[in-house]
């Protein structure tokens, strides 16, 4: 019998995926999360094969949990409506199992745990020609500079912190700018949050 874990903060979601999943002879849901937070504890107690996760959850996001999870015997499989680069390459440096999209049929859900619990890995197909298609396009010098940004620091900070004169910091800003395509600061962290390079950067 294969043990599931399932995390999802949207409660009907949640049921549903688990009455689907207890129909199958050979699986047992043991334990429902409604975020990160509480998966990693569940994960804990009750030791099961497969943890399967959503993204976007309060307190602690699926990709922060399948980070912790990263070493566990548990198997990690991510399920979400979000095909991002950046999170599916975040998804494979934290080495989950499984990166699936909601609107895959069910069947589809229960044949993947399958060959995950043989030694497999399956990605959504389109996630994998995503990630070739694009990467973090900021050199290292320049994740730094929009890291220190995402800290609130003004030019002055990020120039003293790096050892930059003001102009060359003001010049990387532009640059950063002009790669990600965005108009301002704000839109530049905002946009490579979403893309899940912030935290891989810290690395």
């Amino acid at each position: 019998m294969i043990r599931i874990v399932i995390a999802e903060d949207q409660t009907m979601l949640l049921g549903a995926l688990g009455a689907l999943l207890d129909l199958e002879e050979d699986m047992e849901v043991v334990g429902k999360a409604k975020n990160g937070e509480e998966a990693l504890q569940l994960v804990k107690q009750l030791k099961p094969d497969i943890c399967i996760m959503d993204i976007e959850m309060p307190i602690k996001s699926g990709l922060d949990a399948a980070e912790e999870l990263k070493d566990d015997r548990c198997k990690v499989i991510i399920l979400t409506t979000f095909a991002r680069t950046g999170y599916f390459e975040r998804a494979r440096n934290a080495k989950v199992s499984g990166y699936l999209l909601k609107d895959s049929p069910s069947e589809e859900l229960a044949n993947s745990i399958r060959s995950i619990m043989k030694g497999r890995r399956i990605y959504a197909p389109e996630l994998v020609d995503m990630a070739f298609e694009a990467g973090n396009p900021l050199t290292e010098r320049e994740q730094q500079v929009i890291r220190l940004i995402a800290e609130g620091k003004n030019t002055k900070d990020i120039a003293k912190q790096l050892h930059l004169s003001y102009g060359t910091v003001r010049n990387y800003i532009s640059v950063i700018l002009d790669k990600l395509d965005v108009s301002n600061r704000i839109e530049a962290v905002s946009y490579y949050k979403e893309k899940g390079w912030m935290k891989q950067s810290e690395y």
